[in-house]
């Protein structure tokens, strides 16, 4: 008879215990941190700029920056932080990079489609207030079906390709395109109604 070594398999910390490793200063907390987040955060830094250094740049980049605002930062959602982190890392490796080449990325795409609502002159955009602007938005989000925000969120803040965002909800790719629309609609409806010209 032939006896199987067991394998252990490793399961990711709880959030709350790579916060406290962070705040111990436990270097632990990084590697905890890249186990648990490596493959979304490498996904979502890969939908902005589409190369894979950059991307593991962005990656030790976002490891570096947890490391340096916690403490005293005390994040309550874990992965909303790295999120945010990664996000912006990744945007301005997208702009910098957009400044050597024309770079295929969804980030491009995404933001092409909301085009109609950010467009216009120079001038424009240092007249109307970006906070208000941000709140005004957010409210619209919020309003929205759960569906419709995880619909939102994934192509307009992860910058999910179409085909990622129908897999997440099992639906057809000119679904989520109808949705998409029916959203952009609403959105400028809710802008105009808030006195923003589109």
């Amino acid at each position: 008879m032939e006896l199987r070594s067991k394998q252990t398999v490793r399961i990711p910390m709880d959030d709350e215990k790579i916060v406290a490793l962070y705040w111990e200063r436990d270097e632990k907390a990084i590697e905890e941190t890249d186990f648990k987040y490596k493959r979304y955060l490498f996904s979502i830094a890969n939908n902005i700029i589409h190369d894979r250094l950059d991307c593991e740049e962005c990656l030790n980049d976002t490891y570096l920056g947890a490391w340096n605002a916690i403490p005293p930062t005390k994040p309550n959602a874990l992965k909303a932080f790295l999120t945010t982190i990664t996000r912006r890392l990744a945007i301005k490796r997208y702009h910098s990079n957009l400044k050597q080449s024309i770079i295929p990325s969804e980030m491009t795409a995404s933001l092409s489609e909301l085009e109609d609502f950010v467009a216009g002159d120079e001038d424009v955009g240092a007249d109307f207030d970006a906070e208000r602007l941000g709140r005004v938005i957010s409210s619209f989000v919020r309003s929205l079906s759960e569906r419709r925000q995880f619909i939102f969120m994934s192509r307009y803040y992860l910058a999910d390709p179409i085909d990622t965002i129908a897999g997440d909800l099992s639906l057809s790719r000119s679904m989520v395109n109808k949705e998409l629309a029916a959203i952009r609609s609403a959105l400028k409806e809710k802008l105009e109604s808030e006195g923003y010209s589109i």
